[in-house]
């Protein structure tokens, strides 16, 4: 355990957030994504669930600002603009930690072509379909 760090980010998960880049890209999938099939590397966060481990990494990891688009999420089928519950606590929660920021929705082969060239998938134990997203990790300026 460590003073002012939430606890959902694990060894694995912190040094991989340290490793990765400005540009590098985190998805964070819920329990049913094929996970294992499409990562480079992956790190399991079983039986938590896909907001609060996005808002721990929003807790330490910035944001992309140099380019328009910095988080993605994935859609309901092919339904761009549909929103679940579970969405609408992504967005509210990106918007916590990144208010400039829109999270923008990907559909189909879209998402996933994008998931598998992430640096790292983080699987949760998220049980609502639907729930995945993409962080693309910005800089700290001095």
């Amino acid at each position: 355990m460590l003073k002012g760090l939430n606890p959902l980010l694990s060894p694995e998960l912190l040094a991989t957030l340290r490793a990765m880049g400005h540009g590098d890209e985190i998805a964070v999938v819920d329990g049913n994504y094929p996970a294992l099939e499409h990562a480079r590397r992956l790190i399991r966060l079983d039986g938590h669930a896909l907001v609060p481990v996005v808002d721990a990494i929003l807790s330490v990891m910035p944001i992309d600002d140099f380019v328009p688009e910095a988080i993605f999420r994935s859609t309901v089928k092919q339904e761009r603009d549909r929103l679940d519950p579970v969405h609408e606590e992504m967005i509210a929660c990106c918007a916590r930690h990144e208010p400039n920021q829109t999270v923008v929705p990907l559909v189909g082969d879209a998402f996933y072509s994008r998931v598998k060239a992430a640096h790292t998938i983080v699987q949760t134990g998220e049980p609502r379909l639907y729930a995945n997203m993409i962080l693309r990790k910005g800089v700290i300026y001095p």
